[in-house]
């Protein structure tokens, strides 16, 4: 029998193991389960597909979406891995084939999605064929507290009633330790071996900016960091999704909507091209992206504020999959606390649901607001703990700490004096109207210009005041008055800050944070390439497409754009040569060694 590391080296042209990818591998080998944290892109599916192919029978991967199974299928036997998968995009006749090659033991890997799993029809074929492995991809779904869940994931706690013996291993990207516990109990993975690998993302480059105008400033952003690459949108809702991507469009940056409103056809399709093309951005609510293989998105854009930090980190971790620089941008506005605090309050959940959603927001808000550096807090959310990264906003410009306490006890006053003298309740744009002493037509007519608190904010613009507002919303000290259409109201821990009993350090931006130009960009993929060595790549690039459109595949499939790159920078002659490149293993070594010896060397 084959040993792990030479099917790595074999199938799928890597000289080593990354992490703990082999101690998983002999968990598995060893008929044990296992429980994996590992980050986008870390590697996680070879921990399954290699104990599959060394296994006796088929490895039976479930996955949520089906939309992504063609493409993990057609990367599999491009490396001459007999996979297959069963979805309701399938006609009978492709689905009885596959069936036949099950039974027969003709398939390495069989790729299926919960609900087709747990059909009595779909049931009665596994226990009829020999499996080598249970693979359960994006594990999260099964938490109910999660960002993703899925109720279907429940019922595979069956898999191990009626294969006990069968190892399985469950697999995500983003899971607190309190969603892995329940991740365990609910798979019946008690006793399985658990492997926690880093979460953090070094080649992601994290930057959150104050919104103003946020489709210009989308716009400036990719045009300026990212003109010609792929990239995700994400929006709140869907009537946002379709706005920006016509906006995106109408602007000469090629995008598509995706929402669960559309279509199902319309939506195959575009996510299909965003697999399959260059250079497309996605605009997209969050029903898009979970699961995407696509290994160059260069940056992944949130224009309203994610409901908690583990959506966030699982949605910017569809960047940079290859281990290329990439982007995580956001734009968050005052008005995207006040409208997540409605959305909680008015969800059909019980108080313990509201209460675990207003956790989840406050750490998120925690994350916007933080002084210290972005990825320190993000991996704290998860329990790990690093230094300072230099590669995030608050790393390259260092916003100030100012105390703010008097600031905070000006606007607390005017909440507090608009209900004891008036009995009334006001949002952000009016209090801060009043403030600053700016006589308008509803002040007058309210008769606020002759409130004691009128004008002592002054000194401070609208954007400075709405910059203290939303970080009193962050620290709980001012509450939103969902009922009250959005007004504001004081909170029990208001009354320590306007007494004068704590001092309220917070945060100013740098002047230029957010600007483009002023935040170190992500060095090119291309970078560390001389001008001969670009020539050949872009040639390689050209002689992949050309393939990958005879194929009927993405381009990722045929070979990355690391291994293209190496390919240029290494110039092979011969076989041999090109055997050692990462990511050309034996078969594609076979199907594609000569057309690329005579694409480099034609150049």
């Amino acid at each position: 029998m084959s040993s792990p590391l030479e099917i790595l080296q074999r199938v799928f042209g890597y000289e080593a193991f990354r992490g703990e990818q082999q101690a998983i591998i002999e968990t598995l080998l060893a008929g044990r389960d296992a429980l994996v944290l590992m980050p986008t892109g870390g590697g996680k599916s070879l921990c399954y597909q290699i104990p599959a192919l060394l296994r006796p029978g088929t490895g039976v991967v479930v996955s949520p979406l089906i939309a992504l199974m063609q493409d993990q299928v057609d990367a599999l036997r491009e490396l001459g891995v007999r996979a297959a998968y069963l979805n309701s995009s399938q006609e009978w006749r492709e689905a009885r084939e596959v069936e036949r090659q099950m039974l027969n033991g003709e398939l390495d890997l069989l790729y299926v999605a919960p609900e087709r799993l747990l059909t009595d029809r779909c049931m009665e074929l596994l226990q009829r064929s020999r499996i080598a492995l249970f693979a359960i991809d994006e594990a999260h779904c099964v938490s109910q507290w999660g960002h993703d869940f899925r109720p279907e994931y429940l019922g595979l706690s069956a898999l191990h009633e009626y294969w006990p013996d069968v190892p399985r291993i469950a697999l995500t990207a983003t899971a607190t330790a309190a969603t892995r516990e329940e991740i365990a109990r609910r798979l019946g993975l008690e006793e399985a071996a658990h492997f926690v690998s880093s979460f953090d993302r070094p080649n992601i480059l994290y930057r959150i900016v104050e919104k103003n105008e946020v489709k210009r400033q989308l716009l400036s952003f990719i045009r300026e960091e990212h003109p010609g690459e792929s990239g995700i949108v994400y929006c709140l809702s869907r009537s946002r999704v379709e706005d920006m991507a016509a906006f995106l469009s109408q602007n000469g940056v090629p995008a598509l909507p995706y929402h669960a409103g559309m279509d199902a056809s319309v939506r195959a399709h575009h996510q299909a091209r965003f697999l399959r093309e260059e250079g497309l951005v996605m605009t997209a609510t969050i029903a898009f992206g979970m699961g995407v293989n696509k290994p160059d998105v260069r940056f992944v854009a949130h224009v309203d504020l994610p409901k908690s930090v583990e959506g966030y980190y699982q949605e910017t971790g569809r960047a940079g999959r290859d281990g290329e620089p990439a982007s995580a941008w956001m734009a968050y506005g005052l008005q995207d606390v006040v409208q997540q605090r409605r959305m909680i309050d008015e969800s059909m959940g019980d108080e313990q649901f509201k209460r675990r959603s207003g956790r989840q927001l406050d750490a998120m808000l925690g994350l916007c607001e933080t002084v210290d550096c972005r990825r320190q807090q993000l991996l704290a959310y998860f329990g790990q703990h690093i230094e300072p990264c230099g590669n995030c906003d608050t790393c390259l410009e260092p916003p100030e700490s100012w105390d703010g306490t008097v600031a905070a006890q000006k606007l607390l006053s005017a909440i507090f004096r608009l209900w004891r003298e008036r009995g009334q309740r006001y949002g952000a744009g009016h209090i801060i109207d009043i403030l600053r002493g700016k006589s308008t037509p509803r002040v007058r007519e309210q008769g606020h210009d002759t409130l004691s608190v009128f004008g002592v904010g002054a000194d401070q613009s609208e954007q400075s005041w709405r910059s203290v507002l939303r970080q009193l919303l962050a620290k709980g000290l001012v509450a939103v008055d969902t009922e009250g259409h959005g007004t504001l109201m004081l909170t029990e821990q208001s009354r320590a800050v306007l007494k004068g009993e704590i001092t309220l350090m917070l945060r100013r931006e740098a002047p230029g944070a957010g600007r483009a130009t002023r935040v170190r960009r992500p060095a090119p993929a291309d970078a560390g390439l001389d001008a001969a060595s670009q020539t050949r790549f872009e040639a390689l690039r050209a002689w992949r497409a050309a393939v990958a459109r005879e194929h009927g595949v993405p381009a990722y499939v045929i070979f990355h754009d690391a291994t293209l790159r190496e390919i240029a920078r290494t110039d092979p002659r011969t076989l041999e040569e090109l055997s050692h490149v990462h990511g050309v293993g034996v078969r594609k070594l076979e199907a594609y060694g000569e057309a690329l010896l005579d694409c480099v060397a034609a150049v």
